[in-house]
């Protein structure tokens, strides 16, 4: 089979022939369908999660078509369309996992970082950490709820607590895959969004305000209304303290990444007030079974740029250079 390997962190992915894989105890084979492209395909090619399993086939945004059942699998069927996401494996004994959040695992590992993932035309995955698709979307434009819409919605729960008084007003830093599908869960659970972009860029600014945002400005502009969230995917630490300036009393701000640069030194006045900072890591089962049921009721669309397998290095690029509007694609 064709897969695209990073043979070592900020080199190009190569092309490369792979033996196709057997499925083992608890996995199922697939066929890839279609794979996205993350930002944490970004930071592990460009080094900056360390400690990948190498050489490496990135993506764990992957739907595929089951084409092998292992011993002990249960619940799939050969034919069926099924996706795969970031969480491939937790031990299911560690004190998180007992508590009923595996997403903080003590033991995990991950598709497309510990485990191959989908830049490839076949792959095999754990099929306890696979899920059914909603019908209506295309292989490409289901590709992007595996991790950009799941994230986005386990980072819209984490505000929660601050979007349930007299106005709900969430700001949104870095509008890109997870911010176009977030906005959309958002606007339908009565939110107003305020969409932050990089300074300058009035393509994205546009893009928001198409899904709704009744505002969109730079990220170095302040909103006109007092926020009672936000939420950051842009992996900028110096984004934190405007955010923090922007809220009201109570409101939280939320680090939708998984990898950030520092955060600068602020004065504890913004924080102040009960005004509150927290990360999401990750993400659990029942996100996905959550969000998973809950997009074609939205219903959320997504914007995808299908690309060839062989197109993932300029994929990287783009993601990396801010030029794409919604989510790029591959296509095996």
């Amino acid at each position: 089979m064709q897969a695209m390997v990073l043979e070592r962190a900020g080199t190009p992915l190569k092309m490369a022939t792979l033996p196709r894989p057997d499925p083992g105890p608890d996995q199922i084979l697939l066929k890839v369908l279609a794979c996205g492209v993350c930002s944490t395909d970004l930071h592990i090619h460009d080094g900056e999660l360390g400690e990948p399993k190498l050489p490496l086939v990135l993506g764990h945004e992957i739907v595929g078509r089951v084409e092998g059942l292992g011993p002990g699998v249960a619940g799939f069927a050969i034919g069926e369309r099924v996706g795969v996401p970031w969480l491939g494996y937790t031990d299911g004994t560690c004190r998180y996992c007992r508590e009923g959040r595996e997403n903080l695992c003590d033991h995990p590992r991950f598709t497309g970082y510990q485990i191959d993932g989908g830049y490839a035309g076949y792959t095999v995955a754990d099929a306890r950490y696979c899920f059914t698709l909603p019908e209506g979307y295309t292989d490409a434009e289901a590709a992007p709820l595996l991790c950009a819409g799941l994230i986005g919605y386990r980072s819209l729960k984490m505000a929660d607590d601050a979007l349930q008084g007299e106005t709900k007003r969430l700001g949104i830093y870095g509008f890109g895959a997870a911010a176009h599908i977030v906005a959309q869960v958002a606007r339908h659970q009565g939110c107003d969004i305020y969409a932050f972009t990089s300074p300058g860029d009035t393509k994205a600014q546009d893009f928001a305000r198409t899904l709704g945002a009744v505002w969109a400005g730079g990220s170095d502009e302040a909103p006109p209304e007092v926020l009672d969230a936000a939420i950051i995917f842009a992996p900028v630490g110096p984004l934190v303290p405007p955010a923090l300036r922007a809220l009201r009393k109570g409101g939280v701000v939320v680090c939708g990444g998984i990898h950030m640069s520092d955060i600068p030194q602020f004065p504890y006045d913004i924080l102040w007030e009960e005004r509150v900072i927290r990360s999401v890591a990750n993400l659990t089962r029942d996100d996905a079974r959550e969000f998973l049921a809950l997009a074609p009721k939205v219903p959320v669309k997504t914007t995808v740029v299908p690309m060839k397998l062989g197109e993932a290095n300029t994929a990287l690029d783009d993601l990396r250079a801010g030029q794409l509007t919604g989510a790029a694609v591959l296509i095996p």
